[in-house]
């Protein structure tokens, strides 16, 4: 059995392992921001579908559509590719083809045109699922790198590098290639091939420095009978490690709103404050530097509070940042009605971008390092890929509610989904004991 003393008395990785391990973050950003958050995603509902007389409500739906239908496939196949890269100890090799699929799918959206709609939904499914994926699969890495008390400053730092690769990714796209219109269209559609190949290469030092530390056991059956029965033993497990569980849902409920931000804060930006370009590009370069500076910060707070507080502080800072972007136009109005100001509505969502920069980093560092805490060792990659699993199932969840929602009642009045999904978060989460879930983990013995 494994004590806590012994737990923290592991070794840590060596820094350059630690740093490559990072790397992905910092790679993977290209693909999250470029693609899914900044560029392609104003490009598809705008440019690619368009305002077909509707206020982009339909574009809107099927981004959120194409979206959630890839965050179901990872619902159906992270445990059990989990449980298989543990059993025969190759996570590595499942994130490299996780990688290599993020790589190609991405590059081909070049050929997606105004017009070309299924061909973008299709797409935006396959390299969605790839990169959804391979987060999974290099945070099972994570409890592997050093003692648990250090897991909160580890993980802040990988996702303190991510959004500092994010912002030279998009920097240049969006000082090089511009806007996401129909004029600029010839220039802005190569924002695929970019996003692809700075992927490819700023994950090379991942691929060389990680190291695969798990024994592989001997092929008894095949591997689909092998994740099955493993998933199963799992599922009969987590009645033991209850705090996990709870986490966990509280996790989908957090995660539901993070998912929301994600895929519609520049749409929101450009449909409901009607934003210029270099306000936007600013906005961008607010919520990358928030974002990382959150994560490593409130990596040394966790570390010194515990994962479970730093996550409902974080949790906190949402709820208030989810209503300044709902209250942003009417708090515009009141100032320059009572005041005799002239501000304007982008100009006021800035302010609101340095508090959903500083919870974004630090709430999605935090949860991975709880689920990092709660782990055994031998069970890392099957347990984050129900993290995974949680992630992706919240995204379905909060994309499939706002872009249903947003048809019914419009985009702004729908943010305000993203405070209830936080304080559900926050309410369940009260009930996870951190100390009693660590314990629980470190003494954990396969029967």
């Amino acid at each position: 059995m494994l004590t806590a003393a012994a737990a923290d008395s592991r070794c840590y990785a060596s820094r350059r392992e630690i740093f490559g391990w990072a790397m992905f973050d910092f790679a993977n950003q290209a693909y999250t921001l470029l693609i899914i958050t900044v560029v392609f995603g104003e490009l598809f509902t705008t440019v690619i579908v368009g305002d077909r007389g509707d206020g982009y409500r339909l574009a809107n739906f099927l981004w959120s559509m194409a979206l959630a239908a890839s965050y179901l496939l990872v619902v159906l196949t992270a445990p059990l590719l989990g449980a298989v890269m543990d059993y025969r100890a190759q996570k590595k090799r499942f994130l490299f083809f996780s990688y290599i699929a993020t790589v190609v799918a991405t590059a081909l959206l070049y050929f997606v045109a105004p017009g070309y709609i299924w061909l973008g939904v299709v797409l935006i499914i396959l390299s969605n699922y790839a990169y959804s994926m391979g987060e999974s699969f290099i945070a099972a890495f994570l409890p592997e790198l050093g003692p648990p008390s250090a897991l909160g400053k580890i993980s802040g730092f990988g996702w303190a590098l991510g959004y500092i690769g994010g912002l030279f990714a998009a920097g240049f796209t969006l000082v090089v290639l511009g806007e996401a219109t129909a004029d600029n269209f010839e220039r802005i559609r190569w924002v695929g091939p970019f996003a692809a190949g700075f992927f490819l290469i700023a994950a090379i030092p991942t691929f060389l420095t990680l190291k695969e530390r798990g024994q592989p056991q001997p092929v008894a059956a095949s591997y689909r009978h092998i994740a099955r029965l493993r998933v199963a033993a799992t599922l009969h497990d987590l009645r033991y490690f209850k705090d996990l569980s709870v986490f966990l849902v509280s996790l989908l409920f957090s995660m539901a709103g993070v998912y929301i931000i994600i895929a519609f804060a520049f749409i929101y930006g450009a449909q409901v404050i009607g934003w210029d370009e270099g306000v936007r590009n600013l906005m961008f370069i607010i919520v990358q530097v928030t974002a990382a500076a959150g994560a490593l910060a409130f990596g040394w707070v966790q570390d010194r509070l515990g994962a479970k507080v730093t996550y409902l502080i974080t949790l906190a800072l949402w709820v208030l940042a989810i209503v300044f972007i709902w209250a942003t136009p009417g708090i515009t109005e009141i100032a320059n009605r009572h005041f005799g100001w002239q501000w304007q509505s982008q100009y006021v969502f800035l302010v609101v971008g340095c508090l959903a920069g500083l919870s974004l980093g630090s709430s999605q560092s935090a949860s991975r390092t709880l689920v990092g805490l709660f782990a055994p060792l031998s069970k890392t990659a099957e347990f984050f890929g129900f993290w995974g699993l949680a992630n992706k199932l919240a995204g379905v969840l909060g994309i499939v509610l706002l872009g249903t929602l947003q048809t019914l009642v419009g985009l702004q009045a729908s943010i305000l989904l993203c405070a209830v999904l936080f304080i559900t978060a926050m309410l369940l989460c009260i009930r996870v004991n951190e100390p009693r879930g660590r314990d629980a983990a470190e003494q954990w013995q396969a029967p």
